[in-house]
């Protein structure tokens, strides 16, 4: 992978992802999007971040309502969401999966619904998180991304499906496919995940760094082994 750690590479492509977006929410236990978010913030200052994560940057004082009426209003135009299964249609499964109960759907089918660019992250890339069919819908949707450990896939609204945008360095093609339950579009000869440049990891190392340690310590200290965390 090169002299940077996998959570590094991933947030420098939720940054790029991020072009253009003007209010990003992120929820609770999500540090590689909140790392991302914050790198994209230093690019473009205007950029708002809220997390959900009941730290320094939770702005939320009314819990989770503050967060749909926002999105109702059209002030969120980027969300994340994942799930212990996500099916080639954009369905995501956060209820029950293999005989196991998960936390639940919470609001994830209205955010899926009203906010524009929701960017579908899960680390785990394999068969048993990548389904041809979620066990149960607790959303669907037409989202901006699928971002995994393996992978970019960017949504085909036209065609309601995945295409292979890109593999992350480390990883094929032939790996991604073989790892991945549903079937997608992918070009003749598919492109390598850019490695993060010189300027990312000095930002993510130093004030990212510092930041993402005031809402997830744990992380920032895994990662970057930092006195700040």
């Amino acid at each position: 992978m090169g002299p940077y750690a996998k959570e590094e590479l991933l947030a420098c492509v939720i940054a790029r992802l991020l072009a253009g977006s003007r209010h990003a929410a992120i929820g609770a236990a999500s540090p590689i999007p909140a790392t991302g978010a914050f790198l994209h913030r230093h690019a473009d200052p205007s950029f708002r971040v809220s997390l959900q994560q009941r730290r320094e940057a939770n702005p939320f004082t009314e819990g989770s309502r503050e967060l749909f009426d926002l999105a109702g209003q059209g002030r969120i135009d980027t969300f994340f969401l994942g799930g212990a299964q996500i099916d080639g249609e954009g369905a995501i499964n956060l209820v029950r999966a293999e005989g196991k109960r998960f936390p639940g759907s919470f609001g994830s089918a209205y955010m899926y619904s009203v906010v524009p660019n929701t960017i579908l992250f899960r680390e785990e890339h394999s068969r048993r998180t990548l389904v041809p069919k979620v066990e149960f819908v607790s959303a669907r949707g037409a989202p901006k991304a699928l971002l995994t450990g393996k992978a970019l896939f960017l949504w085909q609204k036209e065609r309601r499906r995945f295409r292979l945008e890109s593999v992350h360095p480390g990883a094929s093609a032939e790996e991604v496919r073989e790892n991945t339950g549903f079937e997608f579009d992918a070009p003749q000869q598919t492109a390598v995940t850019p490695s993060p440049l010189a300027d990312e990891l000095e930002l993510l190392r130093g004030p990212v760094a510092s930041e993402i340690a005031k809402n997830y310590p744990e992380f920032a200290r895994r990662i970057w082994c930092s006195e700040k965390a």
